[in-house]
């Protein structure tokens, strides 16, 4: 890598490198949107113009994806926006890629950054924010790596099934039947992580469990990782249930929005009380996740931070 009146970044692969900039140096385009620069590709160079911060912000971000190409990952949009908000983060050498069966995962914000940081670092992890964060996507992904790495014996994951008030006999069908459409998002995860026939013989020995909250009654998850997906939506004493679960050699991690609370008018959130009670306990870690961290649709970013410039939610009817 050179400097001069510019910045220039030189590449030792040109094949790699053209995975880099995309079609029609698409990728090059994205960039300079994202970080206010001009990029210019000249065989295996790229110069980079522009104010020296945004400058050096370009030069980390073609840094990372040609690292990331390198490694046989496709260089997408979402990956060219994620190196370019990750490209201020000082900490953005370290290594924080999730490895399982089916994909490798890396963090494509900031905030991505820090919650697996906190992931890697706390046996009790609280993570809070709107939808698209990544917020239950990176926690089964670090599941299944520690699994496949033999860290953790289990995955167990939860969801409380408000919307049936816990009481599934009212629903039609087998028990499976009756949960699983709460449950599916957690199944999707897992199938994004690993091979169908893996979930598949891991679910029916028991090595992978996906259950209601009202399941985590009476037990003590020992070896095991443990997510609690839209806790927003527990009681105080249901999150208290759940928090002591906890065994030796388990991590736990707790997922929500309390913009996004299903419960009873007038009732309390028992991820907000948790988040009270636990404030200082040490092994807890609490993420906070906002509009900037979305990485779904650019569509969903807006509409997140139209919603938090309006101040709130509509107003929850009466049960």
């Amino acid at each position: 890598m050179t400097s001069g009146p510019h910045l220039a970044c030189e590449f030792d692969d040109n094949a790699i490198l053209q995975d880099v900039v995309g079609p029609q140096n698409q990728n090059l385009l994205r960039l300079e949107q994202r970080l206010g620069v001009a990029l210019n590709l000249h065989g295996n160079v790229v110069s980079i113009s522009g104010p020296e911060e945004q400058s050096l912000k370009a030069q980390t971000a073609l840094m990372a994806l040609y690292k990331r190409a390198t490694a046989g990952q496709a260089v997408e949009s979402g990956d060219v926006d994620a190196a370019a908000r990750l490209s201020a983060d000082t900490a953005d050498n370290e290594d924080l890629t999730i490895r399982t069966r089916k994909k490798h995962v890396s963090p494509r914000t900031p905030g991505q950054a820090a919650y697996l940081r906190a992931l890697n670092d706390h046996e009790l992890v609280f993570a809070l924010g709107p939808a698209g964060t990544g917020k239950t996507y990176l926690a089964v992904a670090k599941a299944v790596a520690m699994k496949i790495a033999g860290h953790v014996d289990r995955i167990v994951l939860s969801r409380p099934a408000v919307e049936a008030g816990e009481r599934l006999g009212f629903l039609p069908g087998d028990l499976r039947e009756k949960v699983d459409p709460y449950l599916r998002p957690l199944y999707d995860a897992l199938f994004e992580m690993m091979p169908g026939d893996q979930v598949a013989r891991n679910l029916e020995s028991g090595d992978i469990e996906v259950a209601p909250l009202a399941f985590m009654r009476g037990r003590t998850l020992s070896n095991a990782f443990v997510i609690l997906d839209e806790a927003q939506n527990t009681t105080p004493v249901q999150m208290k249930m759940f928090l002591t679960r906890l065994g030796e050699r388990s991590r736990m991690v707790v997922t929500g929005d309390l913009s996004q609370v299903d419960l009873p008018v007038g009732a309390k959130s028992g991820l907000e009380d948790a988040l009270n009670v636990l404030k200082g306990v040490k092994g807890v870690a609490r993420m906070a996740f906002t509009s900037a961290d979305v990485v779904r649709h650019d569509l969903v970013t807006r509409i997140v931070e139209a919603y938090d410039a309006h101040g709130s939610t509509a107003p929850r009817p009466a049960r």
